[in-house]
Order: C-alpha cells, then sequence, then structure tokens
C-alpha cells in the first residue's frame, strides 16, 4: 500500500528554477517556458535579479536572494533546483550548500563530463552571453579550470539581436534574428577552431537555437536543457515497460 504524504501546497514537479525577473520572452526551448519540458517544473523568479547585475556588474549582494529562492523552492516540495543564468556558476558551492536537494547552478557543470568523451586532441566550445565576462572564476565554480580541462570560447556581446533581448530587455523579437546571430557565432567559433569536438551553451536563452547550430556545425551541443534533463530523469525514476 503507498501512503500519501502531506507537507505541501502542491505535488508533482520534480525540479525548481531559479528565473531572473525579465520582460523578454521566453520562446519554447527556452527553461522559462514551461512547454520546454516533458515534465512538471516549478518557477521562482529572483526579485531585481538580472543580467546586468549578475553578468556585468558581477553583484555580489544577489547571493542571499538566490540562495533564500532555493530555500524556498525546497520547502516547496522539489527534488532539484536548476539556475536560470550560466554565470551562477559561480554560486554553485553555495547554493548547494543552502538545500538538501541537488542544484546545478549552470551548464558550465557539464564540460568535463563532454571533453572526456571527446578525443585527447579536441577541446569544448562554449558560446557564452558575453566571453569577456566568462573568467575562469566561473569555470571554478563547477569545479574545473580550463588548465585542466581545454575549450574554445566566444560570446555573442557583438551580436546585436542577442544582445538586445538579453541586456536590454527587449521585448519584442524574431526567432530568425536571434537563430541567425547564433549561427554566425557558433560558425565562427568552430572555423577558427576546428578542434572543437561538442559544443556548450552557457545562456540559457540559447537552447531554442540548439538544433540549428548543431546541423550547421556537425558538431553535438549541449545546454541547460541537456543538464536539467539529466538532473530531473535522475530524481524521479520511472519503472519501465516492455517484455522480454
Amino acid at each position: 500500500m503507498e501512503r500519501a504524504t502531506g507537507g505541501y501546497n502542491f505535488y508533482g514537479s520534480p525540479v525548481g528554477i531559479l528565473l531572473f525577473e525579465t520582460c523578454f520572452a521566453r520562446i519554447p526551448g527556452d527553461m522559462g517556458n514551461a512547454t520546454t519540458w516533458d515534465f512538471p517544473v516549478l518557477y521562482k523568479v529572483v526579485k531585481d535579479a538580472n543580467a546586468t547585475r549578475l553578468i556585468i556588474e558581477q553583484d555580489e549582494t544577489l547571493l542571499e536572494p538566490y540562495l533564500e529562492a532555493a530555500r524556498e523552492l525546497e520547502r516547496e516540495g522539489v527534488r532539484a533546483i536548476a539556475g536560470g543564468c550560466g554565470f551562477l556558476a559561480k554560486y554553485q558551492r553555495q547554493l548547494a550548500d543552502a538545500v538538501n536537494v541537488p542544484v546545478v547552478s549552470s551548464s558550465l557543470l557539464q564540460v568535463p563530463l563532454i571533453h572526456k568523451t571527446l578525443r585527447r586532441d579536441q577541446r569544448v566550445g562554449i558560446v557564452t552571453a558575453h566571453a569577456g565576462h566568462l573568467t575562469e572564476e566561473y569555470f571554478r565554480g563547477c569545479g574545473w579550470s580550463s588548465s585542466e580541462v581545454p575549450v574554445a570560447v566566444i560570446g555573442v556581446e557583438a551580436e546585436r539581436a542577442f544582445w538586445q533581448t538579453l541586456m536590454r530587455e527587449r521585448e519584442l523579437f524574431t526567432r530568425e534574428e536571434m537563430e541567425a546571430d547564433m549561427l554566425r557565432v557558433s560558425r565562427r567559433l568552430v572555423e577558427e577552431h576546428p578542434d572543437v569536438g561538442a559544443l556548450v551553451f552557457e545562456c540559457t536563452n540559447m537552447a531554442p537555437y540548439a538544433r540549428a547550430v548543431q546541423e550547421a556545425t556537425g558538431r553535438p551541443v549541449f545546454d541547460v536543457i541537456t543538464l536539467v534533463t539529466m538532473v530531473a530523469r535522475g530524481v524521479l525514476r520511472r519503472d519501465y515497460d516492455g517484455h522480454m
């Protein structure tokens, strides 16, 4: 007999997601669009958190609101917590220590695993919101460094459509212009670094364009969706149907 134990206001969301307070559209494929997922998710918006404060200003006062938001998600019954921006990587340890469920702050956590799947003469390509701000501090936050895991990094900070949407909170954009920015940057990365064997998108808003980039570059593409899906499968296992 399976007993139903109470204690929460609602049930059935294995993953909680910490989001910026934003106004730009979250299209399917973006982690902020609930239809992206094939399992229920619970969102928690971190008040006054945005890309400018976290990425450009590196505002350390954001840490405590993120910790409290993670604790709230745990109290609401999620089994794992995901960060809504890859630059939360530097807070991976603090976020994981703040709760009793697994935390994945950034898609950059996947980089060492992905590198192990490649030939020894290959490296991982990272596409980020801003290459100049993605320093070793963020890699170390995820438990590795570029001296241990060879990477090539490129950013979209020079791409008008993507940058204006992400950093200037542009409410109206087209998928086509955003995808064009991603394709241009990703192609340049593999042209300049042909030893790149796989790509990782740091920015959580890049995931909708993963398939187009994969087809254009011929490389596997990993992002926050691949990471969170793996974690969700780990914290909520299901029985298998089939026959012998």
